[in-house]
């Protein structure tokens, strides 16, 4: 094996948390950083030459390799374990900027009661009411503490969006159920698309309170705090799964990476498939890796950091023998437990009399009811604890994937002459609506190492156990009951959803929103890592992301993942000699 120079600080991933975290490092103290990418450079220049639709979307350019790694998926301890052989429920990005390359751009703050979510769900419910093998934790941090990072990272992404809670203000047209904020959005929101305004408008009769997406798609031309310049969107309806090929989209290589690629401190090493994070004597001494020629490399360092996606900084710490790995039969260790998705439901198709332009439209452009979202609006007598939101968008009605879309019956089958005639007859005349709830953690839901199967470098495959609760199925119905109500008010023909308790399925998508695993708290026995994501077992040793979340709210993780590492730089920086504000390197 071939050990190379010792850097200050490795960055396992170059994603969001990775390169973030990279940035606050390299300008605000003297330590250099070196990020190590499995996947391929990126620049957004690369997504002006070409955005081919079944490249992306149906075949996944933009996607890890599922030949070379998978993952295993059971529904409880009882079954069988067998490997994911296509994507199917969610979708992890490779490459330089990770799956911030090819999201839509939601940007979501948590509500208040997602960080406090043990205690409060006993305060307001007591334990008879609360569903059985539940395992929410607290996360040792509050909405308060977060809320100015969540400023910050609205301000580097450049969020178009109109605010709701303004200082403890209700404002009306935005999200009125949000935490307090201390600023208006830096852009205004995105303008807004036919279908979703019809929606808002029955929203608004029914007594709900619309409000538009928090999108990173900027609604007109934006200049960041770091001088980072981008484009007002074009409404091409290219963002989700795709680059965005004039930078309105807010992605890593073009609000990070253009600040990082002229910082002497920093570097980046692509091609990486990091096997082991190496310790000795307690502490974390560096990772060993596979480079892009195949050797097998060690790579020293002062500090480790591992931003990758869920799955790999939960496999990570389990193939290094890292913290203690949970056992659902006794409830001890913390490895891998609180494994979470996030709880799409059945969509509400609406009809409508003439074309909507629905080719039209952004990853984020949409309108939102969050009147049930968390438990707003719960009296304690409904099936569920907590609920979700309600919304329809106008994210780009694309030639493939949506083509077909119609009202049951109109052809006789889904095949021939009568159903392309059909198909043509309703193409861009069909709007959904859909909802996302919460996925609360349960004790029979987590992730271990398989122990058969394996990746292309030999090391077992993470396997998640998980399946829908009872909780989950209800979250279903209660949602499919509001988008019925508010599609009725909108004065068109529709098609109810009709959800079923089906299990939980690999092979339908969901979203990419996996979180848990490493999860953060105030103490070693209930968490992995501490609020500022540092490890408990192994001080110089960091997680980031998703994998730190106790559980999912409703709304996409990106922002929040981004806000704890904002949170985590300023503790890191201090106690590395660095400054609050930003000193640039030539």
């Amino acid at each position: 094996m071939k050990t190379l120079r010792p850097v200050n600080v490795v960055m396992v991933g170059g994603g969001w948390t990775g390169l973030a975290m990279a940035k606050e490092i390299t300008h605000r103290t003297s330590l250099n950083v070196l990020v190590l990418e499995r996947g391929l450079p990126r620049k957004a220049s690369e997504y002006m030459e070409g955005m081919d639709e079944l490249d992306y979307s149906i075949r996944l350019k933009m996607m890890q390799n599922i030949a070379d790694e998978t993952l295993t998926h059971r529904h409880s301890m009882k079954d069988p374990a067998m490997p994911v052989r296509q994507y199917g429920s969610f979708l992890p990005g490779s490459g330089v900027g990770g799956a911030g390359e090819h999201w839509n751009g939601m940007s979501f703050r948590f509500l208040e009661s997602q960080f406090v979510l043990k205690t409060h769900l006993k305060e307001k419910y007591g334990s008879r009411k609360l569903p059985e093998d539940l395992a929410v934790e607290d996360w040792g941090v509050r909405y308060s503490d977060l809320e100015p990072y969540y400023w910050k990272a609205e301000q580097m992404l450049g969020i178009s969006g109109k605010a709701g809670n303004l200082r403890g203000v209700k404002q009306p047209g935005g999200n009125i159920f949000e935490g307090p904020r201390s600023h208006e959005y830096p852009l205004p929101p995105l303008k807004m698309a036919y279908a979703p305004s019809l929606f808002r408008d029955a929203a608004e009769k029914l007594g709900y309170h619309p409000f538009p997406y928090p999108a990173a798609n900027a609604s007109e031309a934006y200049k960041n705090p770091d001088g980072v310049s981008r484009a007002g969107c074009a409404y091409c309806g290219y963002c989700d799964r795709f680059g965005c090929m004039i930078g309105a989209k807010a992605q890593p290589s073009n609000t990070l990476m253009p600040i990082l690629s002229r910082t002497k401190s920093f570097a980046i090493r692509t091609g990486c498939w990091i096997r082991k994070v190496v310790t000795k004597g307690g502490r974390a001494t560096g990772v060993q890796y596979v480079d892009a020629k195949g050797d097998e490399v060690f790579q020293p360092a002062d500090v480790v950091f591992l931003g990758a996606f869920t799955l790999n900084n939960v496999k990570l710490l389990l193939l290094s023998g890292i913290g203690t790995p949970y056992d659902p039969a006794t409830g001890k260790g913390t490895l891998g437990r609180n494994l979470t998705h996030q709880v799409f439901g059945v969509a509400t198709q609406v009809y409508f009399d003439k074309p909507m332009n629905l080719f039209m439209g952004a990853g984020s452009l949409g309108v939102m009811v969050s009147d049930f979202d968390g438990d707003h609006g719960f009296d304690g007598s409904e099936p569920i604890v907590r609920g979700g939101t309600v919304w329809m968008t106008a994210t780009g009605n694309r030639p493939i994937a949506t083509f077909g879309m119609m009202p049951t019956g109109v052809a006789s089958s889904n095949w021939g002459s009568g159903w392309k005639a059909a198909a043509l007859a309703w193409r861009d005349r069909v709007g959904a609506m859909g909802c996302a709830g919460e996925h609360m953690a349960y004790r029979t839901n987590y992730m271990d190492l398989d122990p058969i199967y394996k990746d292309k470098m030999g090391d077992p495959l993470i396997r998640f156990t998980l399946d829908w609760t009872e909780h989950e199925h209800q979250q279903r119905l209660h949602a499919a009951q509001i988008q019925g109500k508010i599609a009725k008010a909108m004065g068109f023909p529709y098609q109810e959803a009709k959800p079923t308790k089906a299990k939980y399925n690999v092979t339908q998508y969901q979203t990419t929103h996996v979180q848990g695993g490493t999860i953060m708290g105030t103490s070693p026995d209930r968490s992995v890592v501490d609020t500022n994501l540092r490890h408990w077992d192994v001080k110089n040793l960091y997680v980031m992301g998703a994998s730190t979340f106790p559980q999912n709210a409703s709304g996409n993780p990106t922002l929040t993942a981004l806000a704890t590492v904002y949170k985590a730089a300023d503790t890191f920086v201090a106690a590395h000699g660095g400054s609050r504000g930003q000193k640039e390197k030539a």
